[in-house]
């Protein structure tokens, strides 16, 4: 029963990282853009959302207004901002953006203060699931879980499905090209960095229920994001999923059983110290596995 839930927490963990992930990795495919800042629109997205939810007592509504709230916060961003990047190399995109980064924090401890702020589920989500006999989950990372799916095949079939994301696909094997043909990539791009800062949103107001709402909350799950994205393959809605998923699992069950399995061989002490940094350092061993096996990532081509 116990692997049982650590596997449904590697899958919930791995969801949310695809939330972050799939907007990060369009970003990069796209615009060629290496966005630091992307975590700050996980963060703003959760304050907004626990504020929203504090002021109209309902999870729900601060969820709708979270969304679209961080897609505006995000295409100012891209207009004032990024827009000015694209055509610099990416160490002036890094050193842009983690300066980006220092501005959310401030600005969010400005508004919100420096305290930590929470976000009630909906209370048809605050109690358990029994999966299995004996064996109750809570609710409200079950929905995580069917959240992401949805949104896995919601993006799906809007890159493989519509013209928006014919667009999306052609821009990332060839942007000049495109724009040779007529098509505003600019309007793309904001529209694109847009949907990015929604799903970004979106895994933060699911992560409040779980974690603390709290400034410099994004630079904590951004580097797993980027892991996803390197894993997955850059531009690849289908390898940001699948990388998620192998990231959050691998994540997950080397924290919860690796120090148990070195305590069968050595000291608690030793075993434990062991234990928890090799499970700290799964994720990038995973990595390093791939990029050996394809050098690409899983699934490099776009979409």
């Amino acid at each position: 029963m116990l692997l049982l839930e650590q596997v449904l927490n590697g899958l919930q963990l791995g969801v949310m990282l695809f939330l972050l992930a799939a907007g990060l990795t369009l970003v990069l495919g796209i615009m060629n853009l290496v966005n630091l800042a992307h975590g700050s629109l996980y963060m703003v997205g959760a304050f907004i959302a626990a504020s929203a939810a504090q002021w109209t007592d309902s999870f729900l509504l601060g969820l709708l207004i979270a969304l679209p709230a961080t897609a505006l916060v995000g295409i100012a961003v891209e207009i004032i901002a990024l827009r000015q990047l694209y055509d610099r190399d990416h160490l002036d995109q890094v050193l842009a953006t983690f300066g980006l980064i220092l501005f959310f924090n401030e600005a969010v401890a400005m508004i919100w203060g420096p305290r930590a702020l929470f976000i009630d589920p909906p209370s048809w989500l605050s109690g358990a699931v029994e999966i299995l006999p004996g064996a109750p989950y809570p609710a409200f990372r079950l929905a995580i879980l069917a959240v992401g799916l949805a949104v896995a095949g919601f993006l799906y079939w809007l890159v493989a499905r519509t013209r928006l994301g014919m667009l999306i696909r052609a821009g990332a094997s060839n942007r000049e090209m495109v724009g040779a043909l007529g098509v505003d990539i600019k309007r793309l791009y904001t529209l694109v960095f847009g949907l990015g800062a929604m799903l970004a949103a979106l895994a933060g107001v699911m992560a409040g229920p779980i974690y603390a709402v709290e400034a410099g909350m994004g630079e904590q799950i951004l580097i797993p994001a980027f892991v996803v994205v390197v894993i997955g393959g850059i531009g690849s809605i289908r390898g940001a999923l699948v990388g998620a998923i192998l990231v959050g699992t691998a994540d997950t069950l080397g924290r919860a059983f690796l120090p148990g399995i070195f305590g069968a061989i050595m000291g608690p002490a030793a075993a434990s110290g062991v234990g928890a940094a090799l499970a700290s350092m799964a994720i990038y061993i995973l990595m390093a596995a791939v990029l050996v096996w394809r050098p690409r990532g899983l699934f490099p081509a776009h979409g």
